[in-house]
């Protein structure tokens, strides 16, 4: 068998005829021939026979590695005069229009930057973590569904940190399939503005339910004119039950601080180290964080009363309740909160007040961001294994390609090998 034929059934690649291999001393360098006489404009996809010029050198792309040796592939192209574009190179079938790198290549990266880290990355396929991001975008840019914002009836809309420094993207996800379909950089109003915007009014008159926290900005782009007319705005459960988290932990940090300026240092660090003990649920608690609050349950005081209002106001969403139910509890709370003299629950009082009527349509319709926290959780965990993100898009596009609508195959797994004469 020549070497030609060898590396035609080897590469496999799409369109093509090997026609020299050449073995330098860390790469394999490939030479191909298109087999089609018709040349396609990249961009487009128009296609003509007639040739605007050749170019003087080989164009070249990195396929999957061979063994230790780098694998390139080199290509004499021609160029066309396309009537929307101007003069291209000819597009290729076996990589997408402004790569280096092969379809297999890319495929090959997309599916490890879903599943480890920057540096496992770049040693093991020898690029930088800025062409992984680049290839991530134009595989998202390539493969994610073009029909995901249709059939669009109840999403969840929520913010999360991709760096420091307050910089963040709004995600809507799709509850019935549990997906993000959408994302861009801010938090803002305008920045879900955005998405009903690309959405059009047709599709924005199909969504029934949108659940999110209870941050002001989203609700204000929901009640603009167009923006989902006939949609219930549902509080998440999460959510409310955060803000009573939230009052708690400032209740045990003001304790702190009273016993540390009387002196208790021995105390203070104890109540300091009971953070945990009171903000997990109680059947998760270690032995030790049992004995913790114990301890914190005989001294009674305001840090008990905190956590009675925070277990109670759990207790609320753990359960199977109606409406009816579920509205009188909410105001038995809230009535308790206002009484307790503990200043993060009075205001966390006021708040589901507040937003009590979005919060008992998340409960009539049975609708929370559970399934949007668990991506979200997954987002963080993408986030801090891809650090070293330089703009918010290269983070979207990480961001898609682990939890969007796409289904990423291995080269091996995408497409049968063909066979050969």
């Amino acid at each position: 068998m020549r070497v030609t034929t060898a590396f035609n059934r080897l590469l496999d690649l799409d369109g093509v005829n090997v026609t020299r291999v050449e073995f330098e001393p860390d790469a394999v360098v490939v030479t191909v021939a298109l087999r089609r006489r018709r040349l396609i404009c990249p961009e487009c996809g128009w296609s003509t026979r007639g040739r605007y010029d050749g170019r003087p050198v080989d164009s070249l792309w990195r396929h999957l590695d061979l063994g230790r040796w780098r694998l390139e592939v080199h290509a004499r192209l021609r160029r066309l005069w396309c009537p929307t574009h101007g003069a291209r190179t000819e597009g290729v079938p076996f990589a997408r229009p402004g790569s280096g790198f092969t379809t297999d290549f890319e495929s090959l990266v997309a599916w490890l930057a879903t599943r480890t880290d920057k540096t496992a990355i770049t040693r093991l396929v020898r690029v930088t973590w800025r062409t992984v991001g680049a290839i991530i975008e134009r595989v998202v840019a390539d493969e994610l569904d073009p029909g995901r914002l249709d059939n669009l009836f109840v999403i969840g809309v929520d913010e999360i940190s991709w760096r420091k420094h307050h910089k963040y993207l709004t995600l809507v996800a799709n509850h019935q399939t549990g997906k993000i379909v959408w994302g861009a950089e801010g938090k803002n109003a305008a920045t879900f503005d955005g998405f009903f915007n690309e959405l059009g009014k047709a599709r924005s008159a199909q969504i029934t339910a949108v659940s999110m926290d209870m941050a002001p900005a989203y609700a204000k782009s929901m009640l603009k004119e167009g923006h989902a007319p006939d949609a219930t705005i549902c509080y998440d459960p999460f959510h409310v039950v955060k803000l009573a988290t939230d009052a708690l932990e400032k209740v045990r940090r003001t304790h702190w601080r009273i016993l540390w300026d009387l002196g208790d240092k021995t105390t203070a660090r104890k109540f300091k180290g009971a953070r945990w003990a009171l903000l997990k649920n109680p059947e998760d608690l270690t032995d030790r964080q049992t004995e913790i609050l114990t301890q914190i349950r005989r001294n009674a005081g305001k840090l008990w009363r905190a956590y009675q209002l925070k277990e109670a106001l759990r207790a609320i969403f753990s359960h199977d309740v109606t409406k009816a139910e579920a509205d009188e509890l909410l105001r038995r709370w809230c009535s308790w909160a206002q009484r307790s003299r503990l200043e993060p629950f009075i205001t966390t009082g006021r708040t589901i007040r507040q937003h009590r009527t979005g919060i008992l349509a998340a409960i009539e319709l049975g609708i929370n961001n559970g399934r949007i926290e668990g991506l979200n959780n997954k987002v963080r965990l993408i986030v801090r294994r891809g650090y070293g993100f330089h703009t918010a898009q290269a983070a979207l596009a990480l961001v898609m390609l682990s939890c969007g609508p796409i289904d990423l195959h291995l080269p091996h797994e995408r497409t049968p090998v063909r066979p050969h004469p």
